[in-house]
């Protein structure tokens, strides 16, 4: 009943600490009219609800502490007794201060299809119909995998062929929590708890886990309001400050050339379970503490169940787009979180020697010949053209003790044919470091010859 609360718009939503039986099972706020008030609820599991049970509610929410308005609801899968009904009736007619109201199991089954839970096994399953943009202006969905590409040397990235656009829509939950305990003893309090978290959850079927840091961020702080989800139905305006139809719209499906869209695996439910089970371990630990005998205690603090108060479980699609190019004998990929105009890169496949798999910062190389692209450790100079060839692909001849890189055996040969008609002194200078050595020795023994002679 929290998370059906919850589904139904009432804020603050958690269990009433277990202490005796008061009346008291849910605690949570609604706003009206700009003020807040409290509702105290209790819930009972039983066919019928009588005017005791009622009338126990009402004193729980008389002596509730709450600085502001408060009533009272009585819920239940079964039904009202009719003086039950006729009790809530007087304290309306009365304007009595603490009003109650009566959620019946027919209520219940009234907005289970609208939000999702299912009455078999308790569960609230996921009922999502929104995702961010996957673009932001008409260019932008392109505009990772260029800018990669202009950091790379040797190929103009504006003009590259347009590249194939896919798109998966990803489910994720953001999960808001707080974390409240107190661990006391006979000396007083050893330790306490005071947190509010915000996970983000992947929910497809790997999960469930804690999203990357970037990605979580997309999700835990949007820049922009999600759309709809149907990605074939939906126009989307490229300005989302705009008023509809002020300024150029386009569907959200219009770039790419196919689009998935992966199930949330798990009920609202089960990630909320999770999610406290998750915050009670992470909030775990060991305290030593002196007693009043002077002995040093060390006692273990486990946040329970009702200790952590799951306030909001947030489902939505994250667009995963990726944009591929295939060069020569090679295909690009480079893919990427997009949430209107904030994206977080996923990998690149552009950045990356194809010969060791080098990847990250550094001077990255296109190779003409091949289509590939390769760090510094195999990149060559062509001999005959002088552009970069790829040891990959090249093919290599030796000259003057030197190895030389050729596009191809035509070249090699045609560059064969030069270095015959050569004279020795040029032969000599395609191999610099050898004759940078001669050179060297032979002033050495030059200048030994000279001592010797002085002596």
């Amino acid at each position: 009943m929290v998370d059906v609360f919850r589904k139904l718009g009432y804020e603050n939503v958690q269990k009433a600490p277990r202490v005796a039986d008061v009346g008291r099972d849910i605690i949570m706020e609604e706003r009206i009219d700009g003020t807040r008030r409290a509702v105290v609820v209790e819930c009972k599991h039983t066919a019928t609800v009588g005017r005791p049970d009622v009338q126990k509610l009402h004193s729980a929410v008389a002596t509730y502490e709450y600085d502001g308005p408060k009533r009272g609801m009585a819920a239940t899968s079964g039904e009202f007794s009719g003086p039950a009904r006729s009790y809530v009736e007087s304290l309306r007619q009365t304007d009595d201060p603490y009003p109650i109201e009566l959620f019946s199991g027919r209520d219940l089954r009234e907005v289970a299809e609208d939000i999702g839970l299912d009455l078999y096994n308790g569960r609230i399953e996921i009922l999502c119909e929104r995702t961010f943009r996957p673009f932001d202006g008409p260019a932008d969905v392109e505009r990772p995998l260029r800018e990669a590409f202009d950091t790379v040397a040797n190929i103009d990235a504006a003009s590259l062929p347009d590249p194939t656009l896919g798109v998966e829509y990803l489910p994720y939950v953001r999960i808001d929590a707080a974390v409240e305990a107190v661990f006391e003893t006979s000396v007083g309090v050893v330790h306490a708890v005071d947190e509010r978290e915000a996970l983000v959850v992947c929910a497809d079927e790997t999960g469930p886990r804690i999203a990357p840091s970037g990605t979580a961020a997309l999700v835990r702080d949007p820049p922009e309001e999600p759309v709809a989800l149907d990605p074939s139905e939906e126009p989307v305006s490229l300005d989302p400050s705009a008023e509809s139809g002020g300024a150029e719209e386009r569907r959200v499906a219009d770039p790419f050339e196919d689009h998935s869209v992966a199930r949330f695996e798990r009920t609202e439910t089960e990630y909320r379970d999770w999610a406290v089970d998750r915050l009670r371990r992470a909030h775990a630990t060991t305290v030593r503490y002196t007693g009043d005998n002077n002995v040093t205690y060390t006692k273990e603090c486990e946040p329970t169940e009702s200790d952590v108060t799951v306030e909001d479980v947030w489902p939505v699609y994250l667009p995963r787009v990726t944009a591929s190019l295939e060069l020569g004998a090679y295909e690009y990929e480079f893919v990427h979180d997009a949430a209107g105009p904030a994206r977080q890169t996923v990998s690149d496949g552009v950045r990356r020697c194809v010969q060791c798999g080098t990847s990250g910062p550094g001077t990255y190389t296109y190779c003409e010949n091949c289509g590939s692209i390769n760090c510094a450790d195999h990149v060559e100079t062509e001999r005959l053209v002088g552009d970069p060839v790829c040891t990959g692909c090249a093919v290599t001849g030796d000259f003057f003790f030197s190895t030389k890189y050729f596009y191809d055996e035509d070249n090699r040969a045609a560059f064969r044919t030069e270095y015959e008609a050569m004279p020795l002194h040029q032969k000599a200078l395609e191999n610099r470091p050898l004759v940078a050595v001669a050179v060297v020795l032979a002033l050495l023994l030059v200048g030994g010859l000279a001592v010797l002679g002085l002596l």
